[in-house]
Protein backbone atom coordinates (compact mmCIF):
# COMPACT_ATOMS: atom_id res chain seq x y z
CA UNK A 1 0.00 0.00 0.00
CA UNK A 2 2.75 2.45 0.92
CA UNK A 3 4.85 1.41 -2.08
CA UNK A 4 1.89 2.01 -4.40
CA UNK A 5 1.41 5.46 -2.91
CA UNK A 6 5.12 6.28 -3.38
CA UNK A 7 5.01 5.03 -6.98
CA UNK A 8 1.93 7.15 -7.67
CA UNK A 9 3.54 10.24 -6.12
CA UNK A 10 6.73 9.75 -8.15
CA UNK A 11 4.77 9.36 -11.38
CA UNK A 12 2.70 12.44 -10.54
CA UNK A 13 5.89 14.41 -9.81
CA UNK A 14 7.28 13.29 -13.15
CA UNK A 15 4.16 14.52 -14.92
CA UNK A 16 4.38 17.90 -13.17
CA UNK A 17 8.04 18.23 -14.18
CA UNK A 18 7.28 17.44 -17.82
CA UNK A 19 4.36 19.91 -17.76
CA UNK A 20 6.74 22.53 -16.38
CA UNK A 21 9.12 21.81 -19.25
CA UNK A 22 6.30 22.23 -21.76
CA UNK A 23 5.33 25.57 -20.24
CA UNK A 24 8.97 26.61 -20.41
CA UNK A 25 9.07 25.76 -24.11
CA UNK A 26 5.93 27.78 -24.69
CA UNK A 27 6.79 30.85 -22.60
CA UNK A 28 10.52 31.39 -23.03
CA UNK A 29 11.41 33.73 -25.91
CA UNK A 30 14.81 32.51 -27.14
CA UNK A 31 16.02 29.15 -28.48
CA UNK A 32 18.81 28.95 -25.92
CA UNK A 33 16.42 29.61 -23.05
CA UNK A 34 13.94 27.10 -24.47
CA UNK A 35 16.62 24.42 -24.43
CA UNK A 36 17.29 24.88 -20.73
CA UNK A 37 13.84 24.10 -19.31
CA UNK A 38 13.21 20.74 -20.99
CA UNK A 39 16.76 19.51 -20.51
CA UNK A 40 16.55 19.80 -16.74
CA UNK A 41 12.91 18.87 -16.29
CA UNK A 42 12.97 15.83 -18.55
CA UNK A 43 16.05 14.48 -16.79
CA UNK A 44 14.44 14.88 -13.38
CA UNK A 45 11.19 13.42 -14.68
CA UNK A 46 13.05 10.41 -16.05
CA UNK A 47 14.73 9.88 -12.70
CA UNK A 48 11.33 9.95 -10.98
CA UNK A 49 9.84 7.40 -13.41
CA UNK A 50 12.85 5.10 -13.05
CA UNK A 51 12.70 5.27 -9.27
CA UNK A 52 8.97 4.51 -9.39
CA UNK A 53 9.69 1.53 -11.66
CA UNK A 54 12.41 0.22 -9.36
CA UNK A 55 10.15 0.56 -6.32
CA UNK A 56 7.23 -1.16 -8.03
CA UNK A 57 9.26 -4.06 -9.43
CA UNK A 58 11.14 -4.54 -6.16
CA UNK A 59 7.87 -4.70 -4.22
CA UNK A 60 6.26 -7.02 -6.79
CA UNK A 61 9.08 -9.52 -7.12
CA UNK A 62 10.40 -9.41 -3.56
CA UNK A 63 13.98 -8.83 -4.71
CA UNK A 64 15.94 -5.72 -5.63
CA UNK A 65 15.36 -4.79 -9.28
CA UNK A 66 18.02 -2.32 -10.38
CA UNK A 67 18.16 -3.06 -14.12
CA UNK A 68 16.02 0.01 -14.85
CA UNK A 69 18.83 2.26 -13.68
CA UNK A 70 20.66 1.51 -16.95
CA UNK A 71 18.10 3.70 -18.72
CA UNK A 72 18.83 6.57 -16.37
CA UNK A 73 22.58 6.14 -16.70
CA UNK A 74 22.32 6.33 -20.49
CA UNK A 75 19.98 9.35 -20.31
CA UNK A 76 22.26 11.10 -17.82
CA UNK A 77 25.18 10.71 -20.19
CA UNK A 78 23.46 11.47 -23.49
CA UNK A 79 21.06 14.29 -22.54
CA UNK A 80 23.72 16.88 -21.61
CA UNK A 81 25.83 15.96 -24.64
CA UNK A 82 22.85 16.33 -26.97
CA UNK A 83 21.91 19.65 -25.39
CA UNK A 84 25.46 20.95 -25.79
CA UNK A 85 25.59 19.87 -29.45
CA UNK A 86 22.24 21.54 -30.18
CA UNK A 87 23.43 24.75 -28.52
CA UNK A 88 26.67 24.74 -30.52
CA UNK A 89 24.81 24.15 -33.78
CA UNK A 90 22.38 26.98 -33.02
CA UNK A 91 25.23 29.31 -32.07
CA UNK A 92 27.08 28.42 -35.28
CA UNK A 93 23.96 29.14 -37.36
CA UNK A 94 23.43 32.42 -35.54
CA UNK A 95 27.00 33.56 -36.14
CA UNK A 96 26.90 32.43 -39.78
CA UNK A 97 23.68 34.41 -40.26
CA UNK A 98 25.26 37.51 -38.71
CA UNK A 99 28.28 37.21 -41.00
CA UNK A 100 26.03 36.78 -44.01
CA UNK A 101 23.97 39.82 -43.01
CA UNK A 102 27.11 41.92 -42.51
CA UNK A 103 28.38 40.97 -45.99
CA UNK A 104 25.08 41.97 -47.56
CA UNK A 105 25.20 45.37 -45.83
CA UNK A 106 28.67 46.14 -47.21
CA UNK A 107 28.79 48.03 -50.53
Amino acid sequence: MIVDLLVALLLLASGVLVLTAAVGLWRLPDFFLRMHAPALASTLGSWAVALASVLHLTASSGRLALHHWMIIIVLSITAPITTMLLARAALFRKRAGERLASRQDAP
